[in-house]
């Protein structure tokens, strides 16, 4: 392991504590727009905590999407979305929304192209347009699953575990019928 990477090949960025950020791989000071650009150019890296050695790089990249957010006229993440977002935490779904959240990003990255060539289109028969419509459907279908829905009158332990199962094993019968439609589209 070199002083300027991490064993696993990332860039190690150093963050001190009067809040500068230090890229080791180019021995030079940077700011949150240059992490910026390094991600949306696939450079990986992590930021470590100058005097602890922490890594930090869930909050660091945290407040790039807030400053990303507020300074430009339009926003990526609705405010619907981030109400939902919010109302996760704590919510038995919790420990399964990230990885969700990642296959669903990965799947939006490999057919961007596809989807906005079929949306050029607009040809109903299109079998790219079937491909972005499910996709579409992939993505209401995970912004229902997740929406928190009013909370009934408190079930019993046993009866709130059945519950909990069922909606689990529901959620994944829905993302396997979406994956199936796509697996379809895609041949």
């Amino acid at each position: 392991m070199t002083k300027n990477s991490s064993d696993d090949g990332m860039v190690v960025i150093k963050k001190y504590a009067n809040r500068r950020l230090y890229n080791t791989a180019s021995s030079s000071y940077i700011t949150l727009d240059d992490l910026s650009q390094m991600t949306r150019e696939g450079i990986d890296f992590k930021v470590l905590d100058a005097k602890s050695g922490e890594d930090i790089t869930h909050s660091i990249l945290t407040q790039i999407i807030m400053e990303e957010e507020s300074n430009r006229n339009e926003q990526l993440l609705p405010v619907s979305f981030l109400r939902q977002l919010i109302a996760m935490y704590g919510n038995s779904m919790q420990t399964m929304m990230p990885s969700y959240l990642e296959a669903m990003m990965a799947n939006f990255s490999e057919n961007q192209a596809k989807l906005q060539e079929a949306f050029a289109q607009k040809t109903g028969e299109n079998p790219l347009a079937k491909l972005a419509e499910t996709n579409m459907a992939m993505m209401r279908a995970a912004t229902e699953a997740f929406i928190p829905k009013p909370a009934p009158a408190k079930p019993s332990a046993e009866e709130g575990e059945a519950k909990t199962g069922d909606e689990l094993s529901e959620l994944r019968a829905q993302m396997a019928a979406m994956q199936k439609k796509l697996d379809q589209l895609g041949n």
